[in-house]
């Protein structure tokens, strides 16, 4: 049997606090069962406005949801118009006072959640899984993941079996509770069936004490490194490897200076004998008129 425990739940009260936060009382299942109402209706109702994660709170005559979001804009809608509509929505599945906060995501892109369900919304268009994998691991490495999974199973491309494909890229290491791994999966419903798509974010590690309410240490405070790492490429680089030094040597002076191929004072195609040119060339030059070695 696969012994595996859940990431996020495994981390619990040690670096990750609870997406529900109240006191059950004698209503406990009761209450169990709304929150798991609100977020289905909610991932529902606002399908695309990238919901990471619903974090619910109660008092004794009020229930707040922090809606944690990458595009605000399209939840909040013009002048707040579409939070307003939601919350009346709400008031009357819980008839229970609403109280709707949203919390920007700035970079989605270490948010387990909504890198999931991007890789699950190309799938659902027919990108190439692999391509879809692909990309988004160097996206996500890029914006300074200190390594991310991605598992893929189902009909894979269409293929009349099911089988299983992962990558991944730096490290992740699950066994060690200090280590901010977020997780999450999600469903690709596509024409030959379901693909499911898991992914792991390690986001570095947290040292001492970590304030554990339910809207710190979440999806847009990242514990690790921030921003582009100091290696990393402007755009689909990886890091300096390739695009620096690669980049550097071909485009700086060499090519078109001196010892290389079209040089004025070049060996091997320099100027030889034609007019202008000033190299000692092996090719005699004629008497094509020309520029100072250049063709």
């Amino acid at each position: 049997m696969g012994q595996k425990a859940h990431p996020i739940g495994n981390r619990l009260g040690i670096i990750r606090g609870w997406d529900s936060n109240w006191f059950g009382g004698n209503h406990y299942a009761d209450k169990l069962v709304e929150d798991e109402k609100i977020r289905k209706y909610l991932s529902a109702r606002i399908s695309k406005g990238g919901v990471s994660k619903v974090v619910i709170e109660r008092t004794l005559k009020r229930i707040t949801v922090t809606i944690h979001t990458a595009r605000p804009g399209i939840v909040i809608g013009k002048g707040g118009q579409e939070v307003d509509k939601i919350k009346e929505e709400l008031k009357k599945l819980t008839k229970k006072e609403v109280q709707i906060n949203i919390f920007e995501i700035k970079r989605p892109e270490l948010d387990a959640q909504l890198v999931a369900e991007g890789i699950a919304k190309q799938l659902e268009a027919r990108i190439s899984f692999r391509r879809a994998m692909k990309t988004t691991i160097a996206s996500t490495m890029r914006m300074g993941a200190e390594g991310i999974k991605v598992m893929t199973s189902g009909r894979l491309g269409g293929a009349e079996m099911a089988r299983t494909e992962q990558y991944k890229e730096g490290r992740i290491p699950l066994h060690t509770f200090r280590a901010d791994i977020d997780y999450a999966l999600a469903e690709a419903l596509t024409t030959y069936g379901k693909i499911g798509v898991k992914v792991w974010i390690c986001k570095g590690e947290v040292y001492g004490k970590r304030d554990l309410s339910p809207n710190i240490g979440g999806a847009s405070s990242a514990s690790g490194k921030g921003g582009r790492p100091e290696g990393a490429a402007a755009f689909g680089g990886r890091g300096n490897e390739r695009g620096g030094e690669r980049g550097g040597e071909r485009r700086s002076g060499d090519r078109k200076g001196g010892n290389d191929r079209r040089g004025p004072g070049g060996n091997q195609r320099g100027g030889g004998n034609r007019p202008g040119g000033q190299g000692g060339g092996n090719r005699p030059g004629g008497n094509r008129p020309g520029g100072p070695g250049k063709r």
